[in-house]
C-alpha cells in the first residue's frame, strides 16, 4: 500500500509481482550493497516498528507489550520499480541475506504496465519455450567411410562463402559485360549478428571486437561480426580490423555519414555491407533505441541530438520495391567501395520472403540474403509484436533453399539464417540443422551476450530490461557506473571460448556424415524429426 494509505486501481502487493525479495534480518548487516547495486531501485532501506508481547509469570499479571524499531530492506510494489529477478543483490551480499524468488502464482503486472496509455516495451526475446530446431535429430551415420566418427582425429575446414558465386563461364561473361566480377568472401559459418554500438555498452562492444580479432589473427578462424545499425567508432573504421566487420545500414541511416566520410581513410575494406529491411521478432515494426541510451557519444556517431529516442522506420523510405532497392543498393553501396565489397539485404522471415528472393535471383549483383526468424533481434519491442508476429526461421530457410534448387541457383546465392539460434543453449546443433536445411551461414546475438558476458535475461521474462539502459551486468547500458562492471578482456576471452567450443561441436555433428571437407549445406537427408507434420513441412525424414 502507498505511504499515504490510499488504494488505487494500480496498487499492488508484493504477492502480485512476478519476483519477490526474500530478506533475512538475522543475517543482514545493513551494508547497503544490495540497494546500491539494484539496477531498477526495487529495494530500499526501510524503518520498521515491531510490537513484542511480553507475558510475565503469573496468571493474574496482565501481559505487557513493547515496540522495537529496526532497520531493514523493503521491496517496492510500484510497477515502475518492480524487481526483475536479476539477483544482483544476491551476488554482492556478503552474508547470503537476500535473494529474489519467482512468485508462485500468475503475475498481475501485465495488467498494470500500460499506465499512461503506452503498452509495455521490453528487451530480451519472446517468451515461447523451446524451439523447433531443438527437436531435429541428425540421423545419417556413414560408418563405412573415412573420416571415421571421431571428429577429433581429422582435419576440418569449416568455411562458407558470402557473395554472389557465379559459375566460371558466367563470371567471364559477367566481366566482359560489366568490367568486374562480383566479390566473394570466405567466412566462418557462425556470424555474430547485428548488435549496434548504442544497443551494447562500449565495454561489451570492444570486448566482442577484441575476441573476433584474436580468432582471426591468432587462430585463423575468419569469424565476422555485424555492427548493427548506428555506425561504429571512428577508430574501428580506420583500423585493419575492419576486414572482420560487416557494416549494416538500416532504415534510419544512423551513423552512415560517419562511415561514408571514413571511406577515403580506410586501410582495408569491410567484409560486406548488410542492408537491413526488417528484424525477425517484430517485422514491420522497426527498431528503437530508447532515449535512455542515447548519450553524447552515441548521438555524435549517429548524427542526432543527445537524449532523443531513435526509431528506425520499418522500411527504407527511399525504396518502395525490392527491384528499386536492389538498384539503389548497386548504385550506392557497391559504387562506394568501387565494387570490391559484397552487398546483401537482411529481411524478416515472413511469407513474402520468397518474393524478395526471386527478385534477388534475377539480379547478379545481390551477394546473398539474410533472413531473421521470429525469435531474433528485438531491441525495444512491444510485447504484442514479440509474442504474436513473425515467422519461424526453419521453414523459411527450407522454402528459400528449395526455391533456389528449383531455379538451379542453390550454389549461387548464400542464405544466412538468424533468430533463436542457441535459444535453449544448443548453438551448434541448431546451426547444423539450419545449414542442412539450406543456410550457408547462421547469425546469433543473444547467445553471445549470455555466454560472453553473462546476460541474465531469460525466456521466462527474467531481467529483460536491456532496452532502458539499466542492464545489471553493464552489457547493454550506456551508464558508466554500470558498464564499468564489465571486464573487456574477460569478454574477449569468453568470445574465443564460445567459438572454439562451437567449432568442436559442429565437427562432431558433421564428421559422421562423411563430409569433412565442406559444410553440408542442404543435406536434409541427414535430418529427422519425431513429428509427422513437421517432417512433411520441412521435407525431412519422419522418425519415431
Amino acid at each position: 500500500m502507498p505511504a499515504n494509505g490510499t488504494i488505487t486501481p494500480s496498487t499492488l502487493s508484493v504477492k502480485d509481482l512476478p519476483w519477490q525479495i526474500l530478506w533475512d534480518l538475522d543475517k543482514c548487516t545493513l551494508c547497503g550493497k544490495c540497494t546500491a547495486v539494484c539496477p531498477v531501485n526495487a529495494i530500499e532501506l526501510g524503518v520498521f516498528r515491531k510490537r513484542i508481547v511480553e507475558a510475565p509469570l503469573g496468571i493474574a499479571v496482565k501481559p505487557a507489550h513493547t515496540y522495537k524499531v529496526y532497520y531493514g530492506i523493503r521491496q517496492k510494489t510500484d510497477p515502475a520499480y518492480r524487481c526483475v529477478g536479476c539477483a544482483m543483490c544476491s551476488m554482492v551480499c556478503p552474508n547470503d541475506a537476500i535473494a529474489p524468488v519467482r512468485s508462485d502464482e500468475a503475475s498481475k503486472l501485465v495488467f498494470h504496465m500500460d499506465r499512461g496509455g503506452q503498452p509495455r516495451r521490453r528487451g530480451g526475446r519472446r517468451n515461447a519455450p523451446g524451439t523447433l530446431l531443438d527437436r531435429i535429430k541428425f540421423i545419417r551415420i556413414s560408418m563405412l567411410t573415412d573420416p571415421a566418427l571421431d571428429a577429433g582425429r581429422h582435419e576440418f575446414e569449416l568455411r562458407t562463402l558470402l557473395g554472389r558465386i557465379l559459375p566460371p563461364e558466367e563470371n567471364i561473361d559477367f566481366f566482359n559485360r560489366h568490367g568486374w566480377i562480383p566479390p566473394v568472401r570466405e567466412i566462418y559459418p557462425l556470424v555474430i549478428g547485428g548488435m549496434s554500438f548504442g544497443a551494447l555498452s562500449p565495454n561489451m562492444w570492444e570486448g566482442l571486437q577484441m575476441g573476433v580479432a584474436y580468432l582471426n589473427d591468432e587462430l585463423g578462424m575468419p569469424v565476422r561480426i555485424c555492427t548493427g545499425e548506428g555506425g561504429c567508432p571512428p577508430r574501428l573504421l580506420r583500423s585493419r580490423f575492419l576486414k572482420n566487420v560487416i557494416l549494416q545500414i538500416a532504415s534510419g541511416y544512423f551513423g552512415w555519414d560517419e562511415i561514408i566520410h571514413a571511406i577515403p581513410e580506410m586501410k582495408v575494406d569491410p567484409c560486406a555491407i548488410e542492408i537491413k529491411y526488417g528484424q525477425g521478432a517484430k517485422p514491420g515494426d522497426g527498431g528503437l533505441l530508447m532515449w535512455y541510451k542515447v548519450n553524447r557519444l552515441i548521438a555524435a556517431i549517429r548524427g542526432v541530438p543527445p537524449g532523443v529516442s531513435l526509431p528506425s522506420p520499418p522500411t527504407h523510405q527511399t525504396k518502395y520495391s525490392i527491384e528499386e532497392s536492389v538498384a539503389k543498393m548497386i548504385q550506392s553501396m557497391y559504387m562506394a567501395w568501387d565494387f570490391r565489397v559484397p552487398v546483401y539485404p537482411k529481411i524478416s522471415a515472413t511469407s513474402t520472403s520468397l518474393a524478395v528472393l526471386n527478385n534477388l535471383v534475377r539480379n547478379p549483383y545481390a551477394a546473398g540474403l539474410a533472413m531473421d526468424g521470429e525469435d531474433g533481434g528485438t531491441g525495444a519491442a512491444y510485447n504484442v509484436s514479440m509474442d504474436h508476429m513473425g515467422h519461424p526461421i526453419a521453414s523459411n530457410v527450407r522454402d528459400a533453399y528449395l526455391n533456389l534448387v528449383a531455379l538451379g541457383k542453390q550454389n549461387e546465392i548464400p542464405l544466412m539464417a538468424g533468430g533463436g539460434i542457441g535459444k535453449s543453449g544448443n548453438l551448434a546443433a541448431n546451426a547444423a540443422a539450419l545449414i542442412m536445411l539450406g543456410a550457408s551461414a547462421v547469425q546469433t546475438g543473444k547467445y553471445i551476450m549470455q555466454a560472453a558476458a553473462g546476460c541474465l535475461g531469460s525466456e521466462s521474462d527474467r531481467c529483460n530490461i536491456c532496452n532502458i539502459g539499466l542492464c545489471p551486468k553493464g552489457i547493454t547500458s550506456q551508464d558508466p557506473r554500470l558498464y564499468r562492471r564489465l571486464d573487456i578482456e574477460a569478454v574477449a576471452q569468453r568470445v574465443v571460448d564460445v567459438f572454439l567450443s562451437f567449432d568442436t561441436e559442429l565437427k562432431k555433428i558433421i564428421a559422421p556424415l562423411g563430409r569433412s571437407t565442406s559444410l553440408p549445406v542442404g543435406m536434409a537427408d541427414a535430418l529427422g524429426v519425431d513429428d509427422y507434420h513437421i517432417s512433411q513441412r520441412l521435407k525431412i525424414k519422419y522418425v519415431v
